[in-house]
């Protein structure tokens, strides 16, 4: 009788025996269902036994195993299995984190056939469609030849609704796709470094890991959709990974333009739960040429990978903070390692890691240190200095001028300010209280349209107050400002510009960010106001000006990693600045325009800067040039989780190659109403660590933590 080995959703770190009658080799890899206690679950084999590791009479019947999706192969499930050592987490839940959300219900999926579109008469359907309706045309115009879905979605928020409804009265038809031409449509000419770039690439046998560095602007994107059209010629496939969803759709718009022909998937949260598991059964199947996602899609069967790109390989969201904390990052360079295929880390701003990585030898350094438009130049920065100069609603008297000659010359501007909201905080100026968050060790932020304050770590809301209720002033007043409270200031002072701000706020709804873009990309816009959501990616043509506010706040921290993301924040935003023909210039107000890591940017030398922090992280003890895991508590109580980390540290074996230090609060030591606590351990050798963490969680794991919650964050990106 064979027995199944069996991966669970459970956090447990074992596996499970079933026995099945029929079972076969062919099996490993595929779902299975199965009886666990009072519930049906779902499973993936990953071996067939001859004995059961249990007493066989124990064993229960698997319900069945499935067949509508390709089994996992070989070389997936050794990812999945790396990612629990390296990781300390259950493989049973590694591999269902790694499965689309609709792979995990029991019932039987059934893939829906890949279809194109098109217009029965391009003429007539053109013709019908309003003329101002410019989405409505743009449609007409693309269905005259046939469009996959991707493509149609990329057109606007609202395209698909459209070719919908005319799905519905017939003037569109959908067949089946049929896999097209893997040639790419041409391309702009390269200049001298993208094309040794794209020749290393291309050039490359078995695995190799580049780090490309280049400016902003500097045409990083054509490098890989170069390398990618080397790949892709030779019947291979490509797996490209960016940090945000926000990135998704435009980038998806460029491949779409450049590979007509190629069935490209599109895995990211926006996307609807069938039609990712779609997708990812055509990237299984080999059927989809390119994958592009954000970092989950790391984990998605690829059976002909040629090439792994990773662009912004530096951004922070490539790291997962809950349940199984990878760094999509890190298991891509391993996955192409394993593979035996070139990836490329792309960024204007490399992690310092990565940096080291590069300096060492360990990766192949290439450099972009100009821009790809013929005659665009990096922006030129200038410091104001804003200490004892009186502001506007915090705007220099030249900032606003500089928005006045860009407003004048029919250019568009960039106000940057990376908080959201109308202010960062509430304040009494009689009794000096200020709005806190009663679940949080954190202000609420106020949001002055919606007459309310809301925390920015739980989300938990409370109307503004009308009268102090620590004295009972009622002439309070919002401190400092908001992304919200600027848009304000300029709409007074620029009363005929056409301002528009996009934050996390103001793009909730569905379509919303792409729309905005659009308008600022169809000259409907003149002053931009935003956060980080704009930082990278963008390329706007006419957008000549960026002004930074309120970066100061980033420059002192307890976060030996703070310098490297703020110069990264800034040499980003920055370079929205003059990316084609007209001249650029970023304009940077601080109180201190001395400092050292504003003099690198004026320079602009990034390798200067990564000089001199990885020069003084070496000195103090810092990642890369050793190792952390952050063991993490959280309970009703502080003195609970720091209790139970005390307990752990006894458990911990001896090591004179790993240091434990002791528990201490967490950096915001209460979040939704539990308070947290954390346990730092460190080694200059990642393989004492590993071996370390390994045989410590076997004794965690054997002890009852009662209410504490607890989880271990290996290379962790926040201490």
């Amino acid at each position: 009788m064979p027995y199944l080995r069996v991966a669970l959703d459970v956090p447990l770190p074992r596996l499970f025996d079933y026995w099945l009658d029929n079972a076969t080799p062919a099996d490993i890899g595929r779902r299975v269902v199965v009886p666990f206690g009072s519930r049906r679950l779902v499973g993936v084999v990953l071996a067939i036994l001859a004995e059961p590791e249990y007493e066989a009479s124990a064993i229960k019947p698997a319900e069945a195993v499935l067949d509508d999706m390709p089994a996992l192969p070989a070389p997936v499930l050794g990812l999945f299995q790396f990612c629990a050592d390296y990781y300390q987490h259950p493989l049973g839940q590694v591999v269902h984190t790694a499965l689309p959300t609709r792979f995990r219900d029991p019932n039987p999926y059934r893939v829906a056939e890949a279809l194109r579109y098109h217009a029965l008469d391009s003429a007539a359907l053109q013709a019908q469609v309003p003329k101002r309706a410019a989405l409505q045309q743009r449609l007409a115009q693309l269905l005259a030849t046939p469009r996959s879905e991707a493509e149609l979605r990329a057109a606007g928020g609202t395209a698909w609704k459209t070719v919908q409804a005319w799905l519905q009265d017939g003037r569109v038809r959908a067949e089946q796709l049929q896999p097209g031409a893997s040639v790419a449509a041409p391309g702009p000419a390269l200049n001298i470094e993208q094309t040794e770039a794209v020749q290393a690439i291309s050039a490359a046998q078995g695995f190799a890991a580049f780090l490309l560095h280049g400016i902003t602007g500097s045409g990083k994107t054509e490098v890989y959709l170069n390398a990618i059209a080397a790949v892709l010629a030779r019947g291979e496939q490509a797996l490209v990974l960016v940090p945000e969803i926000n990135l998704t759709p435009q980038l998806e718009a460029r491949f779409l333009r450049r590979f007509p022909g190629v069935d490209i998937v599109s895995l990211n949260s926006g996307v609807a739960d069938g039609e990712r598991a779609a997708g990812w059964v055509r990237a299984a199947r080999g059927e989809a040429g390119i994958v592009l996602g954000t970092r989950l899609a790391v984990f998605t069967p690829v059976p002909r990978l040629g090439l792994v790109v990773v662009d912004e390989e530096h951004d922070a969201s490539f790291k997962q903070q809950d349940g199984l904390r990878y760094s999509a990052r890190d298991v891509a360079v391993y996955r192409a390692r394993q593979a035996g295929v070139p990836i490329v880390l792309g960024s204007a701003t490399p992690a310092l890691e990565s940096w080291q990585n590069a300096e060492a030898g360990r990766y192949r350094h290439l450099r972009l240190s100009q821009r790809a438009v013929a005659g665009a130049q990096p922006p030129q920065w200038r410091l104001l200095s804003t200490k004892r100069q009186p502001l506007q609603d915090g705007l220099h008297a030249r900032t606003l001028a500089a928005l006045g000659e860009r407003l004048a010359r029919g250019e568009q501007a960039l106000v940057f300010l990376n908080r959201r909201g109308y202010a960062p905080v509430m304040h009494c100026g009689e009794c000096g209280w200020m709005a806190a968050c009663t679940r949080c060790s954190a202000r609420l932020t106020v949001h002055l349209r919606e007459r309310t304050l809301r925390c920015h770590h739980c989300g938990d809301e409370a109307p503004l107050p009308r009268v102090c209720p620590g004295c009972g002033n009622q002439d309070m007043k919002p401190l400092g400002q908001g992304t919200q409270r600027l848009e304000d200031t300029l709409a007074e002072r620029f009363p005929g510009a056409r301002i528009l701000r996009i934050d996390r706020d103001s793009t909730r709804r569905k379509g919303s960010f792409e729309a905005a873009l659009q308008a600022v990309h169809a000259g409907e816009v003149d002053i931009l106001v935003g956060t980080q959501m704009l930082a990278k990616g963008h390329d706007f043509p006419n957008l000549t000006l960026v002004a930074v506010v309120g970066a100061d706040s980033g420059l002192y921290s307890a976060d030996f990693r703070a310098s490297e993301r703020l110069y990264a924040q800034l040499a980003q935003v920055a370079g929205r600045a003059g990316r084609a023909d007209k001249p650029g210039e970023v304009i940077l107000q601080t109180d201190f325009p001395e400092h050292p890591l504003y003099q690198a940017l004026l320079d602009d030398d990034y390798a200067a800067f990564a000089a001199t922090e990885l020069a003084e992280r070496k000195l103090a003890g810092f990642p890369p040039f050793l190792h952390q895991a952050v063991l993490r508590a959280e309970a009703d109580r502080l003195d609970e989780a720091l209790a139970w980390l005390r307990q752990a540290a006894l458990l911990a074996p001896l090591s004179e190659a790993v240091t434990v230090w002791d528990p201490v609060a967490a950096g915001m030591m209460r979040l939704a109403n539990r308070e947290r606590a954390q346990l730092l351990v460190q080694s200059t050798a990642r393989s004492r660590l590993l071996a370390f963490l390994a045989e410590w969680m076997v004794a965690l794991r054997a002890q009852k933590a009662g209410k504490v919650r607890w989880s271990l964050d290996v290379d962790p990106l926040e201490l």
